[in-house]
């Protein structure tokens, strides 16, 4: 596993070891001793969530502000531009952002810890979306940033307007936000 640090050092790039030929490939999609090691990561992963997604959904960006998750995320068909943005307001690096493609073919990874807001784009056709999660999915707890606000600047590639949910639409402005001290 090849391990890519970001400009927002505790969000990572994961690149898993890839064994193919002819007949196809394998490789390890998560191991917990590995993780460890090449991160400096250790924590309990509690739940595996799976999502699919049409071209253009724009999902985010959404985090717990308790029970808050750090997540592994990967694609394992179709592309994704995947976000997360520091929402820890003591950080030097508050409202801050990187992103990175994740797709089936390059078979990354992106460990988004906790404190940080999480969203994607879908670039494909559509999108199968996996993440593993630190802790329990908790609505009551979960919190949205707008996908657009101008203060954070997100360079999404838009071809056009984005297919938002009810929640996506309406969330809080960075400066109005809850977030982490």
């Amino acid at each position: 596993m090849q391990v890519t640090a970001t400009d927002l050092p505790e969000v990572m790039i994961i690149e898993p070891k890839v064994f193919g030929d002819a007949r196809g490939f394998f490789l390890e999609s998560f191991n917990a001793k590995a993780f460890a090691e090449a991160t400096g990561v250790d924590l309990p992963f509690v739940q595996d969530n799976h999502s699919r997604s049409a071209q253009g959904v724009l999902r985010g960006l959404h985090y717990q502000i308790k029970q808050a998750q750090g997540k592994l995320v990967r694609v394992v068909r179709g592309s994704v531009f995947d976000v997360a943005v520091d929402v820890r307001r003591s950080s030097p690096n508050f409202g801050r952002w990187v992103s990175v493609e994740l797709s089936e073919d390059n078979n990354r990874q992106l460990w988004v810890p906790s404190g940080f807001a999480h969203g994607f784009l879908v670039l494909s056709a559509s999108a199968d979306f996996l993440y593993k999660t630190t802790d329990y999915y908790a609505p009551e707890h979960e919190r949205s940033v707008l996908w657009n606000d101008p203060a954070i600047g997100i360079d999404w590639p838009l071809p056009g307007a984005p297919l938002l949910s009810g929640k996506d639409k309406v969330g809080a402005l960075l400066k109005d936000a809850e977030v982490f001290a």
